[in-house]
């Protein structure tokens, strides 16, 4: 398992009195001496990986800062006051331009290397692929013919693929 930086925080960002390190449920918490209120806890950030499938397949899109030939499903983060099916819906359209509906939960997987919790979820999708400026190629994979791949993504494809062979 990989390990991930944890930012040092020596200053309260809020009042810029030196932090201390304190141990809360088994954490170790930068605080505020001052007691200003402030406590980093470095919980990982929600995102949504969304598994696109239209009546011709799975849609995998290659990110524009990612190496040559990888391709995934799409993921986005949890705005503000989002539940997380709604973040799948909305990055949908937002990445392929395609409405989706029917989202369906398919599980949550831990991304180590940037301290997210990926929450996966399943979408039907209609429409015309138009990608946004965060993709710049796309391939649409038959059911049949997808592989899954290592990684939390990845993971969810592989568990979505078991649930439809049931």
């Amino acid at each position: 398992m990989s390990e991930f930086i944890v930012p040092e925080y020596r200053y309260c960002p809020q009042c810029g009195a030196k932090t201390k390190d304190r141990k809360i449920d088994e954490q170790v918490v930068k605080v505020c001496a001052a007691k200003c209120g402030f406590g980093f806890f470095n919980n990982p950030t929600p995102v949504v990986a969304v598994i696109v499938e239209t009546p011709e397949g799975v849609v995998l899109a290659h990110d524009v800062s990612w190496p040559k030939g990888m391709i995934s499903v799409i993921t986005g983060y949890v705005d503000p006051h989002e539940i997380p099916q709604q973040t799948a819906i909305r990055e949908t359209h937002e990445e392929l331009g395609l409405n989706a509906y029917d989202p369906q939960f398919v599980g949550h997987y831990m991304f180590h290397q940037k301290n997210q919790l990926i929450i996966a979820y399943a979408v039907k999708a209609q429409g015309e692929i138009t990608l946004n400026h965060e993709l710049d190629d796309y391939r649409i994979i038959p059911i049949e013919k997808l592989k899954v791949w290592l990684g939390p993504t990845g993971n969810a494809v592989a568990d979505w693929l078991a649930n439809k062979k049931r």
